[in-house]
């Protein structure tokens, strides 16, 4: 056990008092900052980070800083609130702009690092706004040492600490040394980790005495104790200024443990060894650590097993892009700890499949969609209605205030989406859906292709690196597992393709399958489908959805298990229409009562008729939105009722 005595029976966990910016890494590794051509952005600032992490190994954290009144500030608001923790605290400053850091990945000794930080948001937390009946319902509340470096940040810190003080809440420093956020380094030298300088340490020494637990690396605690290049005397400059339980981070040789004295050497600590991984990038791997220190802390395990869980994290962190959005799940940690992981990181892909699937995600637990992602069969109502082919960009729009229109008569948010193109038919379409909270679906497939190709382009890859992370990757395959060899592989490989690149951009992969008829006789069409989707597992393709056909109840649970074999993250499969009357889809979904199936994606069934007359101009806008309206609200209507008429 620790001698750390938390609190119990608070609302939160730990609350983390500090930097709270926006990370823009450099995509291309290898190059200097200066040769970079893109950039990713994350939530990052150390706390942030600490935060963002305790919260994703599921305990409740609380972030306390400031952002700016602009875009940058609300991304931070949202990613800290989408994974969990509170965000009750941040302020929002109406005049100074969120921080801003720039990386670059040029080895992994060579890391660039730009602080955007001229007189920024979170280094103006107001004192006077720091709450303390909030903090008296925290357990632990962590401070990161870059706060400490300025007069408003320094009140801010001390109010805090006075407060968790008062309320018997851990108090927690994350010494954190930037010598750049000091004023100690040039500007462009933000990857310096150490200078001595007696001010700082004067500074952080007057601090010390009021925290319980000081976290550090080496050269942190040299600038702690005063005494470069000596890392005991600066433990014993420490200890002599605070009990506190000291925590000295060692890189790859793992972490010491300090509760009392200062042994005369630091392996004379309890020392817990740390994991041996190839590293891309070592920017995180402290915060990383801290989170795994802290939620295990606060779960009550002693330090042997915190430690562990802690070096895991930062050694996960240290071999991947980013640091929050590297950030582990308990799922991850599970496979990490069950013997059965890569040695090498980036190559184990249970691990990377795991870090998909098991972080904070929308809860699509219904889905009612309303499908136009159609561009020949749109074409083809045009020439069929004597209109000019422009006028379709126009009729999807109007499908979009369709599906908005339901939502609200049917209380769908939350529940309801569109897929819709995104070329010249569907573009405007696809970015007034885009947004709002929808599901949103986007086809990549060349209509009728079979063998499979890409609508558009040759690398699909190239193409999604344009694409928004919300809109859901939609692909139809004509397949069927009986199919010649060589079409078969050829299909196989393109879904493959497909699957490599979504995992790299971010966005979810739907994946519709349809057996050509030819192919398939009278009573074997769910046999098909499902020796397909066991197919494709077998490949390794694991998609978020599937998008089939109705089945019978027999398939959709033979469905349900196969899933659970092969992948129980999946989030499950919705029902396609194939221009059946509603009737027939409406009596499809009393057989479809297995949790598996989460909903149906329609479209020409809803809005085919009505489109023609709408093209002949034979009904107006406000009519054709009426009667797509009530058709998509029968299906809705179908859905939600199937169990009582199942039964």
């Amino acid at each position: 056990m620790t001698t750390l005595k938390f609190p119990l029976h608070r609302t939160v966990d730990l609350a983390c008092l500090g930097r709270l910016a926006v990370d823009l890494y450099a995509q291309q590794f290898g190059s200097r900052l200066e040769d970079a051509r893109s950039l990713a952005m994350y939530l990052g600032g150390s706390s942030a980070n600490l935060a963002f992490g305790v919260a994703r190994l599921g305990l409740k954290s609380a972030m306390i800083s400031r952002v700016g009144n602009e875009q940058m500030g609300r991304f931070l608001t949202e990613t800290l609130q989408q994974t969990g923790c509170d965000i009750s605290q941040v302020q929002v400053d109406p005049q100074r702009l969120t921080a801003l850091v720039l990386l670059g990945l040029k080895d992994r000794d060579t890391f660039p690092l730009l602080f955007v930080r001229e007189n920024c948001a979170d280094m103006a937390v107001a004192a006077d706004q720091i709450d303390e009946q909030f903090i008296a319902q925290c357990r632990a509340l962590a401070i990161t040492g870059t706060h400490l470096s300025t007069p408003g940040t320094r009140r801010a810190s001390q109010a805090a600490l006075a407060y968790a003080k008062r309320h018997s809440v851990v108090r927690v420093l994350d010494i954190d040394y930037r010598p750049v956020l000091w004023g100690l380094t040039a500007r462009g030298a933000g990857e310096n980790r150490y200078v001595a300088d007696a001010k700082v340490t004067r500074e952080l020494q007057d601090m010390l005495p009021e925290f319980d637990l000081l976290v550090g690396t080496e050269e942190e605690f040299f600038i702690a104790g005063g005494v470069a290049g000596d890392l005991m005397a600066s433990l014993r400059a420490v200890r002599a200024l605070s009990a506190a339980t000291l925590v000295v981070k060692r890189g790859a040789s793992g972490c010491s443990v300090i509760e009392g004295a200062i042994p005369v050497a630091i392996d004379d600590a309890p020392t817990y060894p740390g994991e041996r991984v190839e590293v891309l990038n070592v920017l995180g791997a402290g915060d990383a650590f801290l989170s795994g220190l802290m939620a295990s802390l606060l779960q009550g395990k002693d330090w042997r097993e915190s430690t562990r869980v802690a070096n895991a994290c930062g050694a996960i962190v240290v071999s991947r892009h980013a640091c929050s959005a590297a950030m582990p799940t308990p799922a991850e940690l599970d496979h990490w700890f069950g013997g059965s992981r890569n040695p090498k990181v980036d190559a184990d892909q249970q691990l990377a499949h795991l870090h998909r699937v098991t972080v904070a995600r929308p809860d699509w637990r219904e889905l009612c969609v309303m499908a136009f992602d159609h561009r020949s069969q749109f074409f083809d109502l045009t020439r069929e209605a004597g209109a000019e082919e422009s006028r379709i960009p126009a009729l999807k729009k109007l499908l979009v205030q369709t599906a908005e229109q339901v939502e609200r008569s049917h209380q769908l948010q939350g529940h309801t989406g569109v897929l819709i193109d995104g070329g010249d038919y569907g573009a405007h379409a696809l970015a007034s859906a885009t947004g709002r909270g929808w599901w949103v679906g986007r086809p990549v497939e060349l209509p009728g292709s079979r063998p499979l190709r890409f609508d558009g382009t040759r690398s699909i890859g190239s193409a999604l690196i344009h694409w928004p992370t919300e809109q859901v990757v939609k692909c139809l395959v004509h397949y069927h597992p009986d199919d010649p060899f060589e079409l078969r592989l050829e299909q196989e490989q393109k879904v493959l393709e497909l699957w490599e690149a979504t995992r790299e951009s971010g966005n979810e992969l739907l994946l519709e399958i349809i057996c050509p008829p030819a192919m398939t006789p009278a009573g074997t069409e769910d046999a098909a489908v499902l020796r397909a989707v066991k197919r494709f597992y077998n490949l390794g393709v694991k998609p978020e959805w599937w998008k089939l056909a109705p089945m019978q109840a027999q398939g959709w649970s033979a469905l349900a298990a196969l899933v659970v074999e092969r992948d129980p993250h999946c989030r499950g499969a919705v029902i396609l229409g194939l221009n059946q009357p509603l009737q027939v889809l409406a009596d499809s979904f009393t057989v479809a009562t297995n949790p598996i199936v989460k909903g149906f994606m329609v479209g020409r069934t809803l809005w085919a008729a009505a489109s023609l007359r709408w093209l002949r101009k034979e009904i107006d806008d406000a009519a054709f939105v009426t009667e797509v309206a009530q058709n998509f609200a029968y299906l809705v209507d179908a859905w939600r009722s199937r169990h009582q008429h199942s039964s």
